[in-house]
């Protein structure tokens, strides 16, 4: 790995100081926004129901499914509020609970083991990096089964299979309401609502559906544009991508800028809100020509299967 570790090794003390600074009412206007984004999507097409709408609203609510979990991110590392009672709550119950996961303990002890051996053998998330580059056909394979829903069903299996494991059928149910009972509770009101409104099938079309396919389609595409097919994996500048997302990559594919990898890995404790600064101070010390940089999603996915940028 390069010597250069630390975050004073790119920024200046008093940088440091600017870009870990917390915002409360930031963070909180940005969970407010992911709902908002969600909760206005189901009322629209609930409104207006047609093949169009819907499908617009499976793409919308599938990338804010995303956002939910780059929220969470961010309280992992302790930079989304800055009472960590109150950080942490807010990533289980509003952020975490009404998807799929739970408290974010699990997550940050294997999150960190990511940051401290990147691209190494070491890391955890190197097998979503190290396949790549792949043939085209290999990757519209990923993808037909990402928007078939066969790669969110594997993964939901996986998830139910682990929740309610044990030795005994009263061990297993027990283990299973204590992992996925309060996102069934959660679930359960959701479905309420939309029942209340005469649409119930919309919770299934609006949340379930974008769960299991345009969700895992973005998880994929955010995967591969942070790590695969980096030019040095030793290179703290090189072994992590910032691709720079256009308006509607940014709506469809890295909502609250998670697109800013490189810089996240540079300072992890960057509330998402100040990474686009991050990567103007770099490009002000003339570090871009060093930096792994991509313009655009199509730009990263044309480099997973092997073609030039």
């Amino acid at each position: 790995m390069s010597e250069l570790q630390r975050p004073s090794d790119f920024f200046s003390p008093s940088e440091i100081d600017q870009l870990r600074e917390i915002s409360d009412w930031r963070a909180a206007a940005s969970v407010a926004h992911c709902w908002g984004v969600i909760l206005l999507t189901w009322v629209v097409v609930s409104i207006w129901t047609n093949p169009l709408t819907v499908l617009l609203g499976i793409m919308i609510i599938g990338t804010r499914q995303l956002g939910l979990f780059v929220l969470t991110h961010d309280a992992s590392h302790m930079a989304l509020f800055s009472n960590r009672k109150l950080n942490d709550w807010v990533a289980q119950w509003v952020l975490n609970r009404p998807h799929t996961d739970a408290s974010i303990d699990v997550y940050r002890r294997y999150h960190i083991q990511h940051h401290l051996h990147t691209q190494q053998s070491d890391d955890p998330d190197l097998a979503l990096s190290a396949p790549f580059p792949i043939s085209k056909k290999s990757l519209r394979r990923k993808f037909i089964r990402d928007l078939t829903g066969q790669t969110g069903w594997k993964q939901y299996s996986r998830l139910i299979n682990s929740a309610f494991s044990g030795d005994t059928w009263r061990q297993k149910l027990a283990n299973g309401l204590a992992r996925l009972g309060p996102n069934i509770a959660i679930n359960l009101i959701f479905l309420s609502a939309f029942s209340l409104a005469g649409v119930w099938y919309l919770y299934f079309l609006l949340w379930v559906v974008p769960s299991l396919t345009w969700y895992r389609l973005v998880v994929r595409i955010r995967n591969i544009g942070e790590h695969a097919v980096v030019p040095d994996d030793d290179d703290r500048l090189r072994n992590t991508r910032t691709t720079t997302a256009n308006l509607l990559e940014r709506a469809f594919i890295a909502p609250y800028n998670v697109q800013y990898h490189l810089e996240h890995h540079l300072i992890v404790n960057c509330p998402h809100y100040r990474l686009p600064l991050a990567h103007r101070l770099l490009l002000n010390k003339s570090l871009g020509d060093k930096m792994e940089i991509q313009p655009g999603y199509p730009t990263v996915l044309r480099l997973a299967t092997g073609a030039s940028a």
